[in-house]
Parts: C-alpha cells; sequence; structure tokens
C-alpha cells in the first residue's frame, strides 16, 4: 500500500491531475491485477449477506416505494429487482436504488471501521445492476466490488467524515463510481471524470442519523449509488467534473471537512498490488447498528445469571466513544428511551437492545421490534434504568490502528436491589473475525436460508446459492439470476402504479 498525502491547494497552484486523489483512485480501478482466491470468495459472502438481508425487507413500506418507483422506468434488457422475476427488468440506475434500499433497510449487511465508519456492501446493488445490464462477466463483477470495497475502505481509513458531521455515505459514491470502471474496463481518464462528480455529489449531513430517524438512512446509500451510476454515464459520454475535487481551493475538503489546511493520508494499493480490503470488513449476526452488535451478545451472555431483570436496580455500559455518543446515552438523544420512536431510531440505542436482548434471550429481526414487544411495561423499565459511559480504556481498545483489532464491545455492570453486582466484557461481537464464532460461507448461507424462510421457496433458495457460489464462471446471461425471486408471498408493489410522478 501507499500512502497519499492529500490537502488543499490555491487555485492558481494548479495541481496536476497526476497528483490528485481522485486520479489516483482512478488508476487503482483502472489496473487490472487479478484478484486473489481470498478475495474471491468474500465476495461471493457478501453478495449471499445483501441477499439475505434484502429479502426480509421486500414488503417493509421503504422497501415498496422504492420498488414502485423502479418500475416506473422499465426497460428491455435492463436489471433486474430483488423478488421479483428476472424477467422484469427496469432501467440500471432505478434497480440500483430499489436493491440498495432493500439491502438497508434493517441495517443487518457489513460495516467497516477506520477514521471513520461505513457500509462498503451498499456498493453491491449498483455494481450488480450495471453488470446486468451492461452484460458483464461473474469474473467482471468480481473485480468491480473488490474494487468498490478498496476505494471504500481506504477512503475511511484516511478521511475522517463523522467529525464534521457528514455522513459516510460521502465515500460511497466515489467508490462505485470506481467499480463501475472496474465492471466496464474503462480508461483512467473516465473514471477520474467519473469519481469527481460522484464525490461532489455525494456529500450531505449526519442529520439522517439523528433525532428522528427516518427510512431516508435506508434511501441515503442508494441515493449516491444512484448519483454514481449516472455520474460514470455523464463521463462515458464526455463529461467533465469539478476538478481539483478534494484538493481545490472551495472543495470538499476546504468547505465540508477540516479546512484549509488539513492533511489527510489515505492509503491505496500500488501499481499491480492487489486489492485485499474486503478482507478487512465484517458482517453482522444481529439486526442492529454495529455499535450495538457485541452488547446484544454481551446480554445473551449473562443473561443466565440474571434471574429476574425486576430485581435489577441499574446496568451501566462502560465503553468507546462511538458506542457512548451515537448508540448509547451520551447521544443525548431522548428517542433512544422512546417506546414510540421509529425501528430506526430504535435499531441504534443500545439501551433498547440490551434491554430485549437480556430479556428474550435472543435477537430477532422483525420480532424484537414489534411496537407490542417495544412498549412492554417491564421491557420499558429496565430499558430506562441503562446508561452508557465512555471509558478511555475502551477508547484506547478501539484505536488500534489495525482495523480488525478495534474492540467494538464494553463492560457490563449490573447491580442488583440486594446489592449485589454482576460484572461481564466482551471485546468483539461474536460474528466478527476476532470474536467467538466469526462468520464463515456456512453462516452466510444460514443466514440467507434463515431469513428468507416463507418468503423464498427451497428450490429458489438453492438455486440462487448454487449460482452464486459458481460466481467467477457465470455467464452474462447467468447475472441475471443473482437476485432472489420472493415465490412465496405476494409482494406489495410488483406491478407500476401511478401513486407518484414518475
Amino acid at each position: 500500500m501507499q500512502n497519499h498525502e492529500v490537502r488543499v491547494y490555491p487555485s492558481m497552484a494548479r495541481l496536476a491531475r497526476e497528483q490528485q486523489l481522485a486520479w489516483k483512485i482512478a488508476e487503482v480501478a483502472a489496473d487490472k491485477v487479478p484478484v486473489d482466491e481470498a478475495v474471491m470468495e468474500m465476495v461471493i459472502n457478501r453478495i449471499i449477506d445483501n441477499a439475505s438481508v434484502a429479502i426480509p425487507a421486500l414488503n417493509r413500506d421503504p422497501v415498496a416505494r422504492a420498488r414502485a418507483q423502479a418500475l416506473a422506468h422499465p426497460r428491455e434488457g435492463g436489471a433486474t429487482l430483488f423478488g421479483l422475476s428476472s424477467d422484469l427488468r427496469v432501467e440500471v440506475e432505478w434497480a440500483g436504488w430499489a436493491n440498495n434500499v432493500a439491502v438497508r433497510e434493517l441495517d443487518f449487511h457489513d460495516s467497516f471501521f477506520g477514521a471513520d465508519f461505513s457500509h462498503p456492501g451498499d456498493n453491491i446493488p449498483p455494481l450488480v445492476a450495471v453488470a446486468q445490464q451492461c452484460n458483464r462477466t461473474g469474473a467482471d463483477l468480481i473485480r468491480a466490488i473488490a474494487t468498490a470495497y478498496e476505494i471504500q475502505v481506504d477512503l475511511v481509513k484516511g478521511i475522517d467524515l463523522h467529525s464534521h458531521r457528514k455522513d459516510h455515505v460521502a465515500h460511497l459514491g466515489p467508490a462505485v463510481a470506481a467499480g463501475i470502471g472496474a465492471l466496464l474496463n474503462l480508461p483512467a481518464e473516465t473514471i477520474y471524470q467519473a469519481v469527481q462528480q460522484a464525490v461532489h455529489l455525494s456529500f450531505s449531513t449526519r442529520q439522517s442519523r439523528k433525532g428522528e430517524i427516518s427510512s431516508w438512512k435506508a434511501y441515503a446509500p442508494a441515493h449516491v449509488g444512484k448519483i454514481a451510476v449516472e455520474a460514470v454515464d455523464r463521463a462515458m459520454r464526455g463529461e467533465r467534473s469539478p476538478s481539483p475535487i478534494y484538493e481545490g481551493e472551495d472543495s470538499v475538503i476546504a468547505w465540508m471537512l477540516a479546512g484549509p489546511k488539513a492533511v489527510y493520508q489515505v492509503p491505496l494499493p500500488g501499481p499491480g498490488e492487489t486489492k485485499q480490503s474486503i478482507l478487512e470488513t465484517f458482517t453482522k449476526e444481529h439486526s442492529v447498528a454495529f455499535h450495538c452488535q457485541s452488547m446484544v451478545d454481551l446480554a445473551l451472555k449473562v443473561r443466565g445469571r440474571v434471574a429476574d431483570t425486576d430485581r435489577v436496580d441499574s446496568i451501566t455500559i462502560y465503553t468507546k466513544h462511538h458506542s457512548h455518543r451515537v448508540t448509547g446515552t451520551g447521544s443525548h438523544d431522548p428517542q433512544k428511551m422512546d417506546p414510540n420512536a421509529s425501528r430506526e431510531t430504535l435499531d441504534h440505542s443500545i439501551m433498547f437492545a440490551f434491554a430485549v436482548a437480556l430479556q428474550d434471550g435472543e435477537w430477532h429481526h422483525a420480532k424484537s421490534y414489534l411496537p407490542e414487544r417495544v412498549r412492554r411495561p417491564d421491557t420499558v423499565k429496565l430499558w430506562h434504568k441503562i446508561r452508557t459511559v465512555e471509558d478511555p480504556e475502551w477508547n484506547r481498545r478501539y484505536d488500534e490502528p489495525e482495523p480488525l483489532h478495534k474492540a467494538h464491545g464494553g463492560r457490563v455492570e449490573i447491580d442488583f436491589a440486594d446489592g449485589k453486582r454482576l460484572v461481564d466484557e466482551i471485546l468483539f461481537p461474536n460474528a466478527h473475525p476476532m470474536g467467538a464464532r466469526p462468520f464463515t460461507r456456512p453462516d452466510y448461507i444460514d443466514k440467507f436460508n434463515t431469513l428468507s424462510e416463507g418468503i423464498v421457496s427451497e428450490p429458489e433458495r438453492r438455486r440462487f446459492i448454487d449460482l452464486v457460489q459458481d460466481l467467477p464462471g457465470l455467464s452474462p446471461q447467468d447475472i441475471s439470476g443473482l437476485n432472489p425471486a420472493a415465490d412465496r408471498i405476494q409482494l406489495r408493489s410488483a406491478v407500476r402504479d401511478e401513486a407518484g410522478i414518475f
């Protein structure tokens, strides 16, 4: 890996494009280096993972609405939609849009943490859609996904967005553009222009993840993926872009991030170096924000030693900065303690997640969020006894320079009415590569089968799993089968409607 210094230059400096981060990203995307076997296998895992979490979300309101918008843009030879027959095709950008909303809705797919954080699986839906419409092979798609993951992970390692309250999807736009460039074997010049357009249009604030969190949290990566698809299309037609988008006098660094004096270090593979960053990412076992994953596991770990939650006097969870400030009481967000809050808010509440997991001994992507479950008086009472504390030791453990060694856990102290105290801790979520039960291929397949049961028939589940595991050898015709059909239920918005403008 090569570290690239990125900073702001005055316009009179006329920074050569070869010195610009967008050009260096384009060079990585245009480098046709072979994909390692381990990377190839992980790409397959993540396609399975995305389908796993998309299928149970298909009839939720945000997903049905996004699908309705996509169905208003039919195209012969276009791309397919999760849950529907592969004979039904829509325009590529709208297929990526609808499928990405489905993947993101339950907050249940992969994550990566560096200087910032992200869900790099968001790259996959637009790349699959472009591969389908543009008749690419499975090998092309593998290279594209490996490239997109590489770019997003490297940007997340080098450029912090969260400190400036910018949403992490700002790093998704250039990653998708780079991945499409690799998929279509575009020249570096075209990718460079597309990356800059995608960066320019992908920045938004983190208000989508504060206060009353709405379904826009699921739409945000879909929106950015659509922006990237359109940016590549324009660049392929010869359209140029704002430049230099990262280093310019009025660039995103100068005015949206740390300002004109900022200096960032972004690592990228050198020429001929393989793209392996997908191996540093990890998926979720539970349908809650990643900062809550280990807290669900910790609640399940101690549950056998808590005979009666009514006898709990207080629960204090010591954890890292992000967990405390984003999903804990350090957010100072009353919505995270509100039984009438939206699902999108509840899955970002450690207090809620710990209380329900402690009482139920399980976590379920649907049942744990049912209004009657959330509003149970004994649950609300327990939930409101929980607080989080930012702990310097857990910050130190999280600040490990190696991303996979960053501890995402915490220590719990449960005080009982009789004066006794229970103390335990967990360093990593169980499914994490450093956890007690790291996810492997059988776990991904089991996740898919469990979440699609009753929605996708067993023959269709087998067809999809067999197909995706043969990804390196898939023809362009085969690629259309990567979206499993929901053949056991009636889908909402399965045909075009006239509810909106389209």
